[in-house]
């Protein structure tokens, strides 16, 4: 145990506003979803907006109401990986181009947090930005080249 968890952000833009009948199947499928993430192995947290549901409601930029952030906090790259490509999640993943529009830059990041730290959306959106300007690195990084956790410091006796 190092005493860091991962956090992890990935931003979409809709094809479509959220509340039209392009994206109501992949509405209906976010509580399955983010529940099945809350059960899932090595999850710490998710970040939700005032409903409390989930972070559709969340600003990412003020003039992009079709701008959607995913924000979330694991014990590991493995257990995030496993949720995502080896659990119910993929089913979904697998359907984003119906829902998402392909993103030209970086638009995830992982970085590792002091455990019990929740990162804020601007702390999410500085991450994804570090990734789009210099690439993965200790400070944000991708799933293709995942940084392990910081050692722990080592007290003197």
């Amino acid at each position: 145990m190092t005493g860091f968890q991962l956090a992890q952000v990935n931003v979409g833009r809709l094809v479509a506003p959220l509340d039209g009948p392009e994206l109501a199947d992949f509405v209906a499928q976010l509580p399955e979803i983010n529940g099945l993430a809350e059960r899932s192995p090595g999850f710490v947290w998710r970040m939700v907006d005032e409903e409390g549901a989930d972070a559709t409601g969340l600003s990412v930029d003020g003039d992009d109401d079709l701008l959607l952030i995913n924000c979330s906090v694991w014990e590991s790259v493995e257990a995030l990986r496993d949720f995502t490509y080896h659990s119910d999640h993929l089913r979904v993943l697998t359907r984003r181009r119906e829902w998402f529009h392909r993103m030209a830059e970086a638009h995830q990041a992982l970085w590792w947090i002091p455990a019990g730290h929740r990162p804020t959306l601007a702390e999410a959106m500085d991450r994804v930005a570090m990734v789009r300007e210099h690439g993965s690195g200790p400070l944000a990084f991708t799933f293709r080249d995942p940084r392990p956790a910081p050692a722990a410091a080592v007290t003197g006796s």
